[in-house]
């Protein structure tokens, strides 16, 4: 090769790599940071294909008017949702349960964003990170603010910080709104709780639930510290703790409760005495923890009790 030639090729080499030096950072590392509960993670700056694995992060993507790709829904399609966010939604694609959802299916919808919960996914983040981006937040056993709080960074992941911010801010207007409808001398406690075949779980003061009754001037008959939402609870219990009012959440047609009706200490319970044992939509108030289910729940209860 001459010099000549050889003077050239090398002058092209030169360009080429002050070229490729010259391309900013951001052309290559788009994206934005987002702090959530286990790190950060650098998410695109406006996704477009986004996978939910708990039903509270459905509930947050249609109050603003995003429908995921996929939803991880108990493998029960939209009976999964309540008709309210639902019937806000377009098409998306089951990716199997909650608590196990399909890698497979989630990799095959080709996400640039996955939401998924502390509680339940803390184990498999480093294969979700494999697929997409992922953000862990805290849905399950949340707080009612904790629940908020992840509304306001999912909204931040979306690129709709400001669009999120109002619709809370609305969201926190109506609840103040329906606060007002309870009387302040109401002194009566309450307590929701799910009950199964052969259980009765109480939503104790710091769950999503007794939380949010709390915050419309109702007392939970169990007041708990962060971190101890729930109670697992005998008849014996129950009389001890003796609620004016329960809310039952049914995961089955035949409860523990039916049983407990045929024992005499069932008619101590002031709940039993004043007719104050309600049966609410199980799906709404034991599965959605998000804003649009908050304000459904917190009307729900006062229609019942006033």
């Amino acid at each position: 090769m001459s010099r000549k030639k050889y003077f050239f090729k090398r002058l092209s080499i030169l360009g080429l790599i002050s070229f490729l030096v010259a391309i900013p950072l951001t052309s290559v590392q788009a994206g934005k940071v987002i702090k959530h509960e286990m790190g950060e993670t650098t998410v695109p700056d406006n996704p477009q294909r986004i996978v939910v694995l708990e039903f509270s992060f459905v509930d947050a993507l249609a109050a603003v008017g995003i429908t995921p790709v996929g939803v991880a829904d108990d493998n029960k399609g939209e009976g999964a949702l309540i008709p309210e966010i639902a019937s806000k939604l377009g098409e998306w694609t089951p990716v199997g349960a909650r608590k196990q959802p399909s890698l497979e299916v989630v990799s095959s919808l080709n996400p640039d964003l996955i939401i998924a919960d502390l509680k339940r996914h803390e184990a498999i983040v480093g294969e979700l990170n494999g697929i997409a981006p992922t953000i862990v937040l805290r849905g399950l056993q949340g707080t009612y603010e904790d629940n908020v709080a992840s509304m306001s960074v999912i909204g931040e992941a979306l690129g709709l910080s400001d669009q999120m911010e109002k619709r809370i801010a609305e969201h926190r207007s109506t609840i103040e709104a329906l606060a007002a409808k309870v009387p302040a001398s109401e002194s009566r406690t309450v307590l929701p709780a799910v009950v199964w075949a052969d259980g009765f779980n109480a939503h104790a003061s710091s769950s999503y639930t007794g939380e949010l009754l709390e915050k419309i001037g109702f007392k939970n008959a169990i007041q708990s510290a962060p971190g101890k939402p729930y109670a697992t609870m005998t008849l014996e219990n129950l009389i001890a703790i003796d609620p004016d009012v329960i809310f039952l959440m049914k995961y089955s047609d035949v409860t523990i409760v039916d049983g407990w009706k045929s024992n005499p200490l069932w008619n101590v319970l002031k709940a039993v005495k004043n007719n104050q044992i309600h049966v609410v939509r199980t799906t709404l108030w034991a599965k959605f923890r998000g804003m649009i289910a908050a304000e459904i729940i917190a009307a729900d209860a006062i229609k019942l009790l006033y």
